[in-house]
């Protein structure tokens, strides 16, 4: 294992680092695997195993949510004992294992259906745990291949950002090829879903090793000093920072009582399961026990809680961004004209959109910040990501607009969703890039892996709240359809003016169609308009919020932009 000694970074010099360009590799073949395997889950969930489309949401945005959960502990690994560096190695190796249980749960749906339903949990559980390891460490990396204060780092996290997306694009193309497959005839091929985690779990461990023999190489100082590797007991003294935490012990019972308390309150009194109550408890108790470490300054503290105001609006960001993987995936699957010149698209597909706009546009925006630099008029950090909320809400009000009147029967042209995928992405660039990069200045470098851990956890307790309003989809096209053919009027019983058999309700509950509509926040949802209003009201009244605290936001990050 690499030993390191903190130390005063060197002047920033021009270009970046080749040691960006390994870890965007890295993050690429990273993004490969999960977005590939993200593209069919919902699908394979509710095609292969037989969940509800409600209930598949609801196993996703689990899902997502512990992914972006985990990086808190294996944040506080990598700072206190491993590092970086082997971190990611764990992770990836652990990742690509994962997707394997996929594979063989994909593989054996058909001839022992309860093997493959465990297989698919424990490959969800393995992959959670592969991404703790792996997500804090690579995006801190970045951070640590410039000095403080250097002004190339919002340029750089959004190179790294493209990294990202080249994977998420090719995951989303390759997976959903191989493993989404729909016949002429509109006959999905179930059997096809193995192909696709399979070449998921390829291209992990492709990413593993690549970095594994480059990381020495490139990934140091300008000096040829290590970075990433494991944290030295005897650290640099006399640095500008503190680098020692300093908790008492009330602190530390109190984290663990006011964990237990949250984790109550939200499964009893706000009801949510006990995955997604484990999650928002786990994300305010650690936010609030970092803030009480003794030895933190008060423009240390100030620039913590700029973090922790940013996550909870970024939260919504992700809630409304993620229906990707879940309710706009059933959405393209069922009532979706996917035909684009020619070609009719698998319906995991279409979210890929998202991916190809991110490396039109990835470059453009991070000259766009630099050149705006140059003339002193780039916005602060928290205007951008206001920004970027205004953009989501207005992509869900286009979609809204066009599914308003739309019958049971009609279908969507896919290209408005490619369009919404558009406004998503611009929303994207302006958030979350210039997120991570806000963190790494923001954050002591104490807790500059921890901290990267707290931003992920904001990221996850959007995506459990993403699960919740996933499942509040109404019946769609396909619904009514499958309802008629089996002589049963779906509207009138949704509509409670009739009252079903109970042989209608069997065969409804066969055909894993509700009988009721869904609500939200104590508003019933009776159709798709309904619906997607959700997702302009939510990141709308966000964006107005955040850029009216802006102001503050700017004193309190004391210098930092």
């Amino acid at each position: 294992m690499d030993t390191i000694n903190i130390a005063e970074t060197p002047a920033p010099t021009k270009g970046h680092p080749k040691g960006l360009y390994v870890l965007f590799t890295t993050e690429m073949w990273e993004r490969f695997n999960f977005y590939g395997m993200r593209a069919l889950l919902t699908l394979f969930l509710v095609n292969a195993l037989a969940f509800r489309e409600a209930e598949a949401s609801v196993i996703y945005g689990g899902f997502l949510g512990l992914c972006y959960l985990t990086p808190m502990l294996g944040g506080f690994i990598s700072d206190r004992f491993l590092g970086n560096r082997n971190c990611i190695l764990l992770g990836g190796v652990t990742m690509g294992i994962g997707q394997l249980f996929l594979f063989f749960s994909a593989s054996t749906y058909d001839s022992n259906f309860q093997m493959s339903t465990y297989a698919m949990y424990a490959a969800l559980g393995v992959i959670i745990i592969g991404n703790g390891f792996f997500k804090p460490n690579i995006s801190s990396m970045v951070g640590q291949l410039y000095p403080k204060g250097d002004t190339r780092l919002d340029a750089a996290f959004t190179i790294f950002y493209m990294g990202i997306n080249v994977g998420a694009f090719l995951g989303m193309y390759i997976c959903p090829l191989v493993g989404d497959v729909v016949l002429e005839n509109g006959t999905r091929v179930v059997a096809a879903f193995k192909w696709g985690f399979l070449s998921a779990s390829m291209a992990m461990f492709l990413g593993s090793i690549l970095f594994y023999i480059l990381k020495n190489k490139y990934i140091v100082t300008p000096e040829g000093q290590p970075v990433g590797g494991k944290p030295a007991l005897d650290i640099t003294k006399g640095a500008e920072e503190v680098q020692e935490a300093s908790f008492s012990q009330a602190s530390k019972y109190g984290a663990f009582v006011a964990f237990a308390a949250l984790v109550f309150i939200f499964r009893f009194v706000v009801d949510q399961n006990w995955i997604y109550s484990f999650i928002y408890a786990s994300g305010l108790t650690l936010a609030g026990f970092i803030i009480t470490d003794k030895s933190l300054s008060a423009v240390e503290r100030d620039r913590i809680l700029v973090i922790y105001i940013l996550g909870f609006f970024v939260m919504f960001f992700w809630a409304c961004f993620e229906q990707a993987g879940s309710s706009l995936t059933f959405i393209a699957d069922n009532q979706t004209d996917r035909r684009l010149f020619g070609w009719n698209m698998p319906p995991s597909f279409v979210q890929n959109a998202n991916s190809l706009f991110i490396m039109i546009f990835a470059f453009p925006f991070s000259w766009l910040w630099l050149g705006l630099q140059k003339k002193n008029l780039e916005p602060i950090s928290p205007v951008k990501q206001s920004i970027g909320l205004l953009l989501l809400s207005i992509g869900f009000l286009i979609i809204a607009f066009q599914v308003k009147g739309l019958g049971t029967t009609e279908k969507l042209g896919v290209i408005w969703l490619i369009v919404m995928y558009l406004f998503h992405t611009l929303g994207e660039l302006c958030l979350s890039p210039i997120g991570l990069s806000l963190v790494s200045k923001l954050a002591p470098s104490r807790f500059s892996s921890l901290l990267m851990g707290v931003w992920f956890l904001a990221n996850a307790a959007g995506y459990a709240l993403a699960g919740t309003l996933g499942a509040s989809i109404p019946p769609t096209g396909e619904k009514f359809t499958a309802a008629s053919a089996a002589g049963i009027d779906l509207q009138a019983v949704l509509n409670k003016t009739i009252t079903p058999t109970a042989a209608q309700l069997a065969k409804l509950q066969e055909l894993r169609i509700p009988t009721e509509y869904p609500a939200f926040a104590g508003f019933t949802i009776h159709n798709l308009y309904e619906f997607f209003l959700v997702f302009v009201i939510l990141p709308g009244v966000a964006a107005i919020l955040l850029f009216l605290l802006s102001g503050k936001l700017k004193k309190m990050m004391h210098g930092i932009r």
